[in-house]
């Protein structure tokens, strides 16, 4: 719906956006995810790894959570795919969830091999790709008025 040229959020509880409130944690255990994996290549302490490991597991959960919630809204109003930056929003940040499986999958090995070297990569991969989507998304709610309360 579209009311006072603002573009609302599908997906919301008691008038507030569910995508915009589910992005941060993915975001954070992603970074995370890459700080401890530094941590581990530098000191070859098994505690590391296993931190990221989990961060991946907890930021691919939320991650799904959020992408559902902004698949929603993506899909439940036109005027939100109209908007510029949608597309590669969407698309980037399924690039950057589907990663994250991938390295929380690679991240089940047992130790040095978890994280040296696929873990890292993908875990830097995986972050470089979020200040694009989050600019991305940024612009619609900032630019576009996408899922801005009255």
């Amino acid at each position: 719906m579209q009311q006072d040229g603002r573009v609302y959020s599908t997906a919301q509880i008691a008038g507030h956006p569910i995508h915009p409130m589910l992005v941060p944690i993915p975001i954070a255990c992603f970074i995370g995810a890459l700080l401890t994996d530094i941590a581990y290549v530098v000191s070859a302490e098994i505690m590391w790894a296993n931190f990221s490991a989990w961060l991946l597991l907890v930021g691919v959960i939320f991650g799904v959570l959020a992408a559902i919630a902004g698949l929603t809204d993506f899909l439940g109003n036109r005027l939100v795919r109209a908007q510029p930056p949608a597309w590669p929003h969407l698309l980037g940040n399924v690039v950057a969830l589907v990663l994250a499986i991938i390295n929380a999958l690679i991240h089940t090995r047992d130790g040095w091999t978890s994280v040296w070297p696929t873990g890292l990569i993908l875990s830097v991969i995986t972050v470089l790709i979020l200040p694009v989507t989050g600019w991305l998304g940024w612009a619609m709610v900032y630019r576009h008025g996408v899922g801005v309360a009255r």
